[in-house]
């Protein structure tokens, strides 16, 4: 069974977050670039009202062919308790009919569990089904704890059955 991690990082702790994960339990990832520049504090606030409006955007590949996979991890930061934009983009181009996706948030310290529900909300009328989710919070953590709690996370969840 072939697995892949499709994620949306813009401060790059959604990245190692995915990164690590796929080394863990051994996935492709295809890390999906936002074509709107995020960076420095307005674009961060239009962002968050991007986000919270779930507004569209151009993204980068535009969509992944998930027909070779049957295990799809989808990650996506919480900005203001509401997936990014890149992710809601993905999501309605792509076809998920037929897999099992596991859901992740990143988060500095709450909402990922809304995160999770809207992602899932958006799936399940594309033909994927939720098998699985977690949050991994990462605010005030230095890289060596986020790749720690990403190990912990795949042992304590056993992740490693879900790719086999």
């Amino acid at each position: 069974m072939k697995t892949i991690i499709l994620f949306y990082s813009r401060s790059r702790k959604t990245a190692l977050v995915a990164r690590t994960l796929a080394e863990e339990i051994n996935a492709d990832t295809v890390e999906i670039v936002d074509l709107t520049e995020r960076n420095g504090p307005l674009n961060y606030l239009k962002a968050s009202v991007d986000a919270f409006r779930e507004q569209k955007t151009l993204i980068k590949p535009e969509t992944v062919d998930l027909s070779n996979y049957d295990l799809v991890y989808i990650g996506s930061p919480t900005w203001g308790s509401k997936p990014a934009p890149a992710i809601i983009t993905l999501i309605d181009q792509c076809d998920f009919k037929g897999k099992d996706v596991i859901l992740f948030a990143t988060m500095g310290s709450s909402g990922g569990q809304k995160v999770i529900e809207r992602i899932r909300e958006k799936i399940e009328p594309r033909g994927g089904r939720m098998i699985k989710s977690f949050q991994v919070k990462t605010g005030g953590k230095k890289i060596e704890e986020l790749v720690d709690d990403v190990a912990k996370i795949v042992q304590e969840e056993d992740l490693h059955i879900y790719g086999i």
